[in-house]
């Protein structure tokens, strides 16, 4: 179901726990537990994140997370409807940068693990197709990323502070 790449950053058990209960229930709640379709999770550096954001997208920047989706959303909503999974396919790479999710989680007051859960399961719905830029597509898009993270008990509550 997917694939964990550490790029420049030490490898963690935490990181790959996180992943995998995020990355279990998006395909649970999208009904392709059963199919052969597999992400790679690329962890890895600001520096790194920049490069790739650059070569690809034309944009020299950092960011969080970058998602590269292998099906048009037509043509994967086709093959959901059609249970066509017989053979192993690629839904597409996720590329988180560590230490912008640390930055980020400090930002918003809440949990490393609330942040890392919020960029994986963004970028799962990237590679569904979905998208945020105009407002239409964001309220499809933010109510199934909420959804997970609300079953999984992974919520937005800022800390206390002491």
């Amino acid at each position: 179901m997917y694939e964990v790449i550490y790029q420049e950053i030490e490898e963690k058990k935490e990181y790959e726990a996180i992943i995998e209960k995020v990355l279990v229930k998006c395909f649970e709640e999208e009904g392709l537990e059963n199919s052969k379709l597999s992400i790679t999770i690329t962890l890895t550096t600001p520096k790194n994140i920049q490069e790739i954001n650059q070569k690809y997208r034309g944009i020299d920047k950092e960011t969080d997370v970058l998602s590269f989706p292998m099906f048009e959303k037509e043509e994967l909503e086709k093959k959901i409807q059609e249970r066509d999974f017989f053979y192993e396919d690629i839904l597409g790479d996720i590329i988180v940068s560590i230490e912008k999710v640390q930055e980020q989680a400090k930002e918003y007051g809440h949990s490393f693990e609330r942040e890392l859960s919020y960029m994986i399961v963004h970028g799962f719905y990237h590679l569904m197709g979905y998208d945020h830029i105009k407002d239409e597509d964001k309220n499809k898009m933010r109510p199934k990323e909420e959804k997970i993270l609300t079953d999984l008990k992974i919520n937005r509550v800022k800390k206390e502070v002491e």
